[in-house]
């Protein structure tokens, strides 16, 4: 049996760490554990792996994405400075 390597950032395991990626004329891609609650502080269930968030305003799943940024032609290509 393999042992699992955890490396450190700043005291936060890269196990536990969130990250989220800007696509290019799409979602917000979400990795690593997260919590995503209404305004009611209900919380959606939500499988393991990384989700996608809705940038363009016309999923029919908000706060996820249903790829409706295709049809619609959205547009957004954000760098960090």
């Amino acid at each position: 049996m393999a042992a699992a390597a955890t490396r450190h950032n700043g005291g936060v395991s890269e196990e536990s760490q969130v990250v989220i990626k800007v696509r290019d004329n799409g979602p917000y891609k979400v990795t690593g554990p997260v919590r995503i609650e209404d305004v009611e502080g209900h919380a959606w269930v939500l499988d393991e792996g990384p989700i996608a968030l809705c940038r363009c305003g016309r999923s029919r799943t908000k706060p996820f994405c249903d790829a409706s940024h295709k049809a619609t032609g959205f547009s957004s290509c954000e760098r960090a400075a």
